[in-house]
């Protein structure tokens, strides 16, 4: 992407964050403070561009706004910098909080969400009163006409702000999900980095069976969105006065604090440093998508003033625990758990045996003649994207249900290595098919204990069935040294003629369907085996996707 495109790009993220016709003048401001040094008359000249493209009009005289085809691109235009974005609006917004707790004054970070019946409103109100939430002060605004409301509620991220205004430097870290027995927080059980993302890692577990927050209220466990940050040890003192002044306010949330260089839920802590832990501000949410009701997340999407927060209620029995010991450290990334598998990959593409990595999703047996027929049709219709490879597989426990296996991406890298070339997974990514295709977002296999491909289908952002617009596949992204790409061309050619899905073979330095590989490397883009399985969610039929990861041969696996 060229510099002008970046600058263009800068440009409508300004005027989508300012939400009104906004001036050359403002922006040239503002883009000074990025980095970009362009003067009000070059401003104009890329508004003028971006005005032929559609995706800002002018307003008169108040200057330009953001179209909706505007926001479109911004979202999908530049991925491989949104996964740098999303720490970067964090970090805009830890700055930005203002607010004052000795005088309740000032703009703390909210998250915004949308409920549609006074069902919801009536739940949401019984699990503030259960203590899981940051704060039980919310803005509501009941839209008439609709009858919809649209609450604002404190994110977690407002405490790191606060303590960024009192000299501590707060470095959110992960967002995932903690698991909590006899109402005791006992360990993360999944994690995603804020560094290697372009979906929030909260919105990631924003999803079905996901979490169990009404479970936890209930019963007393079960698993909660949560996020993690990091502070100096020396400020431990001072931050426990302040989190106790702010529980006296209302705003708390606090599941566990580490002592310097402690362990704490399963995650390391360095020395010299100390953890904490906070209830996701979106917890209360949660609790109604999981009783089936419609509902509109949004995460930390902006800043309110405090005081047009009231309580939503005034009774709160804090029912969670704190924690009863340090679990050890035993969280493990996606990539780190996959290195064993990927290097017994031995499949002779000649002879056409060996062992490959396969995903094992489960479904019904008597919904497998409908998946078998779905898995046929998609591949059908979409032999370029696919893998057809899959078997059939028993179900270890229950009799009622068989597995179905496919082959895994990761299989690839573990061919390329067996050939002598250093292949390394770096994303798992959703492939819009545009022309020419795009990614629309991207986890880094790095910085997730949970396979990115797996939390697009449980949040149901696939497209590989529709007949109506573009769409969507699963794909991921490789990174491969230059110097190897003569022969790595020629193998992943070969592979392709056995079915392997491969998109596409980059070029040093070049964005890859918008994704972006190291320098002095090239990215190589492959179909994901979990998009016929995928395809199978789609159409409605349950199943459990991909439930365990195992090496099975080659040769046993059958063809669409």
């Amino acid at each position: 992407m060229s510099e002008s495109e970046r600058r263009m790009i800068e440009i409508l993220r300004i005027l989508n964050k300012q939400n009104k016709p906004t001036g050359s003048k403002l922006i040239a401001d503002e883009l000074k403070e990025k980095g970009f040094n362009l003067g009000e008359r070059a401003v104009r000249y890329h508004m003028q561009i971006l005005d032929e493209k559609g995706y800002t009009e002018r307003m008169g005289y108040s200057g330009r706004c953001i179209t909706d085809l505007g926001r479109e691109k911004l979202e999908k235009g530049l991925i491989y910098d949104q996964v740098d974005f999303i720490y970067s609006k964090f970090e805009e917004l830890i700055y930005l909080t203002d607010f004052n707790y000795m005088n309740k004054k000032g703009n703390v970070v909210v998250n915004s969400s949308t409920i549609y019946n006074e069902e919801s409103y009536n739940i949401l109100k019984d699990i503030f009163a259960s203590g899981l939430s940051v704060s039980p002060y919310v803005n509501i605004n009941e839209v008439k006409s609709t009858g919809n409301m649209e609450l604002k509620t404190i994110c977690g991220t407002t405490i790191d702000g606060i303590l960024l205004n009192e000299g501590i430097a707060s470095q959110p870290v992960y967002g995932g999900i903690v698991q909590i027995e006899d109402n005791h927080p006992i360990s993360f059980n999944e994690l995603i980095s804020y560094k290697k993302t372009s979906v929030t890692p909260l919105d990631a577990f924003i999803a079905p069976k996901m979490t169990s927050v009404l479970d936890v209220i209930n019963e007393g466990s079960g698993h909660i969105p949560a996020n993690f940050r990091l502070i100096p040890s020396v400020a431990k003192e001072k931050t426990m006065q302040i989190l106790s002044k702010l529980k006296k306010l209302g705003i708390g949330g606090i599941l566990a604090i580490s002592d310097d260089g402690e362990n704490i839920l399963g995650l390391p802590v360095d020395k010299g440093m100390m953890g904490i832990a906070i209830i996701g501000g979106i917890t209360p949410f949660c609790a109604i998508q999981e009783l089936g009701y419609d509902i509109d997340i949004k995460i930390g999407e902006q800043l309110e003033n405090f005081d047009k927060l009231k309580p939503i209620t005034h009774n709160i029995n804090y029912n969670l625990k704190g924690i009863s010991k340090n679990k050890e450290s035993n969280i493990q990334f996606i990539l780190s758990k996959s290195w064993n598998l990927i290097q017994q990959v031995d499949l002779d593409i000649e002879k056409q045996n060996g062992n490959i990595i396969a995903n094992i999703s489960y479904v019904n047996k008597d919904d497998l003649d409908e998946a078998m027929k779905v898995m046929e049709e998609s591949y059908e219709k979409n032999m370029k994207y696919l893998n057809p490879h899959y078997q059939i597989i028993s179900h270890p426990e229950d009799d009622k249900k068989v597995g179905i296996a496919t082959v895994c991406s990761l299989s690839i890298d573990g061919l390329l290595i067996k050939n002598g070339i250093k292949s390394t997974p770096k994303y798992g990514g959703l492939l819009e098919l545009t022309e020419p295709p795009l990614f629309i977002d991207l986890i880094s296999y790095t910085g997730s204990t949970i396979d990115p491909h797996k939390i697009f289908i449980a949040k149901d952002m696939t497209a590989i069935t529709t007949e109506m617009g573009p769409k969507r596949v699963l794909a991921s992204i490789k990174e491969i040294p230059y110097v190897s790409r003569d022969y790595s061309v020629y193998f992943l050619d070969k592979l392709s003629t056995l079915g392997f899905p491969i998109y596409k073979i980059g070029k040093p330095r070049e964005l890859t369907y918008n994704a972006k590989a190291e320098n002095y490397n090239f990215g190589v883009v492959t179909g994901s085996g979990l998009n016929t399985i995928a395809a199978i969610k789609e159409k409605g039929i349950n199943i459990e996707v991909k439930a365990d990861t195992k090496l099975l041969p080659f040769e046993n696996m059958d063809r669409l």
